[in-house]
């Protein structure tokens, strides 16, 4: 499957900003679906994940209450709304797929086959 990631742009603190993974090849109900990023001089880090079939998610604690994942199987496509920008958010993400016939929603980027372009997100304070 390939990705790409798109929605990046600079906002200011306390704005929102809806990022979109498009995908491509095979069913993409057939993968658990990622989001990651790294920072400036930062190591890459998990930020949500969702199931195959979307009931399961999960969240890096520095987001929980302010980022949401969802996904649309039918339009191959996944989402993070991400809202109450902080500068601390500043990064580049990206969006990676999972193979899987569970309803995991893995936190470990290792655990990711795939991976998109990354988009940069730009947060001013």
């Amino acid at each position: 499957v390939q990705l790409q990631a798109s929605g990046g742009g600079l906002v200011q603190a306390g704005d929102s900003l809806r990022l979109s993974c498009t995908t491509s090849g095979r069913t993409f109900s057939d993968y658990a679906m990622g989001w990651f990023r790294q920072g400036p001089e930062k190591e890459r880090e998990f930020v949500a994940s969702i199931s195959r079939g979307g009931r399961v998610t999960n969240y890096a604690p520095s987001v929980k209450g302010r980022f949401t994942v969802s996904r649309e199987n039918a339009k191959n496509a996944g989402y993070l709304e991400m809202n109450s920008l902080r500068a601390e958010d500043t990064a580049v993400y990206y969006c990676a797929a999972k193979t899987t016939v569970t309803g995991d929603a893995p936190s470990r980027d290792r655990e990711y086959g795939y991976w998109g372009q990354g988009t940069l997100v730009t947060v001013s304070s």
